[in-house]
Parts: structure tokens; C-alpha cells; sequence
């Protein structure tokens, strides 16, 4: 048996939104997610805290469920935590903010009360533990963490994936605590330090980086380590660069450095796909003039036949007028006569805006215009190019010293 790494990371929501339930327990067609090996996933077992477990037998038969994880968490937020959010909603009429009142499955959706999501690995895909092994030392941690911290935190599904590249599990939970008025809520902080955790670092000041959830972090960490040892997996302890000694600061720096150097790559490249900037501007001026001269000869062509037009029309319609005096048969005769002027100037027209677009057109005009128009883009591409180097060297200058002043005060 070697040697294996133990992963535990935490989050609740991406750049698609908060994480969904459906994705553990393949509530979705998966023959069309590349990332999953669909004739596996018969291998893959399911836990809920309403319906217990869910494994297919040797011939991929897999009890039916009557509830998806989904179903599941939204009944518990509802059995758990409607009282609360039915007294909060009352509140809310009563101070006249009815804008605020929410349901059970909005706050589940909610990034800030909804469920937060675990993922154990063991190993890579490169090696990694006997799943039946895993599985076991996993679901010792989950009961472990209920039998100790149940009273603020409820495991509510949990999946171990053997159709993705590594075995993995996808564990699902929600903290709570009272909410001040003698009922249940979620709320995280609340819940660790109900379950007696304190600030990691106890004389600075409660933040993003010192809270009562890291020091909980850190315990269920330490005990799936000693969970896992107990079974007789060795736990890799060497940090991932394999530098046992390299000091967490350094480690850091380092990663920040190469992100840095990534992010000047990508300008670089950048720049030196446009740092023909005489062509540049020269290809965008005479593509900018092209559409002025079409844009200018269309709107004076039907500008000047707009105006000389609408003088007609008017005169021809007061003629038409029996009140003007003359016969029905002089009238007719010169309301068509100025029909006949008015589709003479309409004709005219197409011939003025030749005669525009011809003259915009001559090369020596041509060239003289998309000169000017060149001069006035080059001189913007510059300044824009100048001021996203500046911004750049700006933003990872901040970045890193942000990051290395943290970091340096988290090791006082």
C-alpha cells in the first residue's frame, strides 16, 4: 500500500451560481457530460438522510428512488427552517418590507444559507485508494461529525462518483443555529461557535480569514486524517512541490509569482499581436470611411428628398382641395402632374447620391480623409495600450504585497 492524499475542499457556489445537488446524484442526462464514463456510474452510491443508501446490485440494478437530492434538501429546509422564515416573513409585513419576504427554497438557493458542499478524494488519478476502503473511512468521518457537532450541522446527501477520472465523494451539509427567537436557521458562524470553536487567531479581528469555520475546517481535516490512518492508509504530509521545508509564505509568493507571470504572457501576446499599430489603424480607417461614406450619401439622399418632397406633396394636396376653385378635371390633371415631379426628384436623388458617392470616393479625397482617420486611431490604440500596462503592473504590484502582508500576519 503507498502512499496517498487526503483531500478535503469546501465551497458552495461557482461562476454558474451556487453548486446543485442534481450533479451528485446524476439527476441529468450524463451521456452527454464528456467529463463522465456513463457505463460506470452503475458503480456509484448514493446516500440521502431521508432515504439512507441507494448501490446497484452485480447487474447494475439500482432500487429505485423516490426522491432526488434536490427533493431531499428541499424537504429538509422546509421541515428544518420553515418555522423561522414564516415568523421572519410575518415580521417583514408587519415593519411594511414585504420586499424582503423569502421562501424555504430561496433560501436554500441562497448562496449565503445554502447547502455547503464537501469533496473527499484519496489519491490522484494516478493512484489512489481502494474505493471500498475509502467509502468506509469517508463515512466514518460523516458520522463522526454528526455524532459530535449534530446539533448545529445536518449532513443532508452524500455520493461517491466511481465515472469520473478519480473516485471522489460529494458530501452535502447545512449548518445552523437559533435564530434569536428560539427557532432554527442557517447560519454558519453561529453554528461553529456553537460547537465551541474559537478564532484561529483569537487577538485579531473576525474576517474572511479569521473565522470560527477554518478552526472547524481544520478539526474535520485532522480527523479524516486519523480516520484513514487507523484504517492503515499512509497519509502523504509533503507539500505538493515536494519541498517538506519551504515555509508557507515562500510557497505562496511562489504561486503568486506564477500567476503574475502568467498574466504577462497573455499582455504580451497581446501586445505584440497589435504592435503593428500603422497597420492597424490604417486597415480600421478604411473600414470606418467606407461606412461614412455609405451612412453620409444615404442621409443627405434622403434628407434632400425628404425636404423637396414634402413642399410638393403639400402643394398638391391644397390644389386637390375643392375649397382651391377650379374643375374636377383641372384638379386631377394637376395632382398627377405633380405626382409625375415628385418621382422626378425621387430619381434625381439616386443621381445626387452618386454623385456623392463618387466624390467621397476619389482617391485624393479618400486618401486625405483616412489619413486624418488613421492619425486619430493610432493615437487611441497607444493610449490604450499604455494605460492596460499600467493598470496591469499596478493590479499584480497590490496583489502580491495584499497577499504577503496576510499571509506574514497570519504566521505572527
Amino acid at each position: 500500500m503507498g502512499k496517498f492524499r487526503a483531500t478535503r475542499h469546501n465551497g458552495r457556489s461557482g461562476k454558474e451560481g451556487v453548486f446543485k445537488a442534481g450533479h451528485n446524484d446524476r439527476s441529468f442526462a450524463v451521456e452527454h457530460a464528456d467529463h463522465i464514463e456513463a457505463s460506470k456510474s452503475w458503480q456509484n452510491v448514493y446516500w440521502d438522510c431521508y432515504q439512507g443508501f441507494n448501490i446497484a446490485d452485480e447487474n447494475h440494478n439500482r432500487p429505485e428512488r423516490k426522491f432526488n437530492f434536490e427533493q431531499i434538501e428541499e424537504a429538509f429546509y422546509f421541515n428544518q427552517f420553515g418555522d423561522s422564515i414564516d415568523a421572519q416573513n410575518e415580521r417583514h409585513v408587519k415593519s411594511r418590507h414585504t420586499e424582503r419576504i423569502r421562501t424555504a427554497d430561496q433560501i436554500r438557493k441562497d448562496k449565503k444559507t445554502c447547502p455547503e458542499e464537501s469533496i473527499y478524494q484519496m489519491g490522484t488519478k494516478d493512484g489512489y485508494e481502494d474505493h471500498i476502503l475509502f467509502t468506509q473511512v469517508v463515512t466514518e468521518v460523516i458520522q463522526e461529525i454528526e455524532k459530535r457537532y449534530g446539533d448545529h450541522i445536518k449532513v443532508l446527501d452524500w455520493a461517491l462518483h466511481m465515472d469520473e477520472a478519480t473516485p471522489h465523494i460529494h458530501e452535502r451539509h447545512v449548518f445552523f443555529a437559533d435564530d434569536g427567537y428560539g427557532m432554527s436557521f442557517p447560519k454558519q458562524e453561529k453554528a461553529c461557535e456553537g460547537m465551541g470553536f474559537e478564532l484561529p487567531y483569537p487577538d485579531k479581528k473576525k474576517g474572511k480569514f479569521n473565522n470560527r469555520k477554518m478552526s472547524f475546517d481544520e478539526e474535520i481535516r485532522k480527523l479524516y486524517i486519523e480516520i484513514a490512518e487507523k484504517h492503515g492508509v499512509t497519509i502523504e504530509k509533503i507539500p505538493l512541490d515536494g519541498k517538506e521545508h519551504m515555509e508557507k509564505n515562500d510557497f505562496i509568493i511562489a504561486k503568486l509569482n506564477e500567476e503574475i507571470a502568467g498574466n504577462q504572457a497573455k499582455l504580451d501576446e497581446l501586445i505584440l499581436k497589435i504592435s503593428d499599430i500603422d497597420a492597424l489603424a490604417n486597415e480600421i480607417a478604411e473600414t470606418a470611411y467606407k461606412k461614412a461614406c455609405e451612412v453620409v450619401t444615404e442621409t443627405v439622399k434622403e434628407e434632400t428628398m425628404k425636404s423637396d418632397v414634402s413642399v410638393i406633396e403639400n402643394y398638391r394636396d391644397t390644389i386637390s382641395n375643392p375649397e382651391y376653385g377650379g374643375n374636377v378635371q383641372q384638379r386631377t390633371f394637376a395632382r398627377k402632374l405633380l405626382d409625375n415631379v415628385i418621382n422626378l426628384i425621387k430619381q434625381k436623388s439616386l443621381e445626387l447620391s452618386s454623385r456623392i458617392m463618387k466624390t467621397l470616393s476619389n482617391s485624393e479625397t479618400k486618401k486625405r480623409n483616412q489619413t486624418e482617420i488613421a492619425k486619430a486611431t493610432k493615437v487611441s490604440i497607444k493610449d490604450r495600450l499604455k494605460k492596460a500596462k499600467e493598470e496591469s503592473a499596478q493590479y499584480n504590484s497590490k496583489s502580491l504585497k495584499r497577499n504577503i502582508t496576510h499571509y506574514k500576519s497570519e504566521e505572527r
